[in-house]
C-alpha cells in the first residue's frame, strides 16, 4: 500500500481518502482541500500501514472510494474515533454474491486480465475522463492489486454514516 499526502499545511482538520482499485494519487490531486490536510491511500498489493498521530486534528474524516471502502476497514483501530465516514460507490463486502462482485466474476476478472479488459473497465469508470492522465499504473500491478484484494480477510468494519451511489 502506498501514501501520499496530498496537502500537508498543519490544519485542524484532516480528509484522508482510501482510493479505488487501480488508482493513484492523480485522482484527487486537483480538488480544492481549503482548510484540510489530505492524505491518500492507493495500491492495496501489500497492506503495510505506517505509523500515524492523528491527535492533533480538530475534526477528521475518512472518505472510501470503491474497494477503499473495504480497504480501510483492515486499519479499524487506526480511523475508529474520526467524526464522518463517507462510502462513495463500495461496500464493505466488494467480493460478495449478494453485496458486491460475485465471486465467481472476480475472479474470472484475475484470471483474464490483461490491458484489453482493463481499457474495458476503465472506460466503464468514465468515458469522459481521460484516465492514463490520473493514473499512472502498470497492467502486472493493477492484476497483482485484485489478487491481493481477493485474499483480504477483515474482522471489524468502519460505521459509515454516509454513502454516495452514482447512476
Amino acid at each position: 500500500m502506498q501514501y501520499k499526502w496530498l496537502n500537508k499545511q498543519n490544519n485542524k482538520n484532516l480528509i484522508v481518502f482510501f482510493n479505488g482499485w487501480g488508482m493513484d494519487e492523480q485522482i484527487v490531486n486537483n480538488l480544492n482541500y481549503k482548510d484540510y490536510d489530505v492524505l491518500t491511500f492507493f495500491d492495496y498489493r501489500t497492506f503495510n500501514m505506517p505509523s500515524f498521530d492523528f491527535s492533533e486534528y480538530k475534526t477528521k474524516y475518512l472518505i472510501c472510494w470503491s474497494m477503499g471502502v473495504f480497504i480501510c476497514s483492515l486499519f479499524y483501530d487506526l480511523f475508529k474515533d474520526f467524526d464522518g465516514y463517507t462510502a462513495i460507490n463500495g461496500t464493505q463486502k466488494p467480493i460478495d454474491d449478494k453485496y458486491g462482485i460475485p465471486e465467481s466474476i472476480y475472479n474470472h476478472t484475475v484470471n483474464n486480465f490483461n490491458e484489453l479488459s482493463c481499457a474495458k473497465f476503465m472506460k466503464k469508470i468514465s468515458s469522459t475522463l481521460d484516465l492514463e492522465e490520473y493514473c499512472s499504473r502498470n497492467i502486472e500491478e493493477l492484476k497483482q492489486e485484485l489478487i491481493s484484494i481477493r485474499d483480504i480477510k477483515i474482522m471489524k468494519y468502519l460505521p459509515f454514516n454516509k454513502a454516495i451511489i452514482s447512476k
